[in-house]
């Protein structure tokens, strides 16, 4: 019996992407972001609609792969039939589906940030120091603001990610030309 010694073998290798795989991120980024902050409720609608879709083959291949590997099954067949239901009432609902799912994410996004504020907080009392309190802290209100305004979070939401879209793809694309020119 062998077993592996050297550092390599259970390292896993750092792939760097091609420098134009990054620039065409960030473009697209960009063009994500503008669309957003110029025509909200358009772009929301339409990026909906294309989750949708994609939940809707998702499901599909999910069905289909019980076929190819019975391993997991159980989880196949219930991401399966949850992807085709939310797919095809997202598609039949193209005006309401928005507010919906950016609700939802607004909800899960303020439970999120009470549960990691809570854990903060808890980690900073045993010994962690005042920045996990204090940060703790912070989310805990974020968190209860988020939840006590979903509904203006919801709407305000297209403008928030295009804003991030923009600078996120302005990084991506510097990142790109910088990959590129240390290449």
């Amino acid at each position: 019996m062998t077993t592996a010694t050297s550092e390599g073998a259970f390292s896993p290798q750092k792939r760097a992407l091609p420098w134009w795989v990054t620039l065409i991120q960030g473009i697209a980024l960009v063009i994500l972001g503008a669309l957003l902050l110029a025509n909200p409720a358009r772009t929301t609608v339409i990026v909906v609609q294309v989750l949708g879709l994609y939940w809707l083959v998702s499901g599909i291949m999910s069905l289909v792969g019980i076929f190819i590997d019975h391993s997991a099954w159980g989880w196949k067949l219930f991401s399966g039939i949850l992807g085709i239901i939310a797919g095809i009432v997202v598609l039949n609902h193209p005006l309401w589906s928005p507010v919906i799912i950016g609700a939802t994410l607004i909800i899960v996004l303020g439970i999120q940030a009470i549960i990691s504020g809570i854990l903060g907080v808890i980690l900073g009392i045993q010994g962690g120091g005042w920045g996990p309190v204090i940060l703790g802290v912070v989310g805990i209100i974020i968190g209860i603001i988020l939840l006590a305004n979903v509904w203006v979070s919801a709407f305000s939401l297209p403008w928030v990610l295009g804003i991030f879209g923009l600078i996120g793809g302005v990084m991506a694309i510097i990142a790109a030309f910088r990959q590129r020119g240390s290449a």
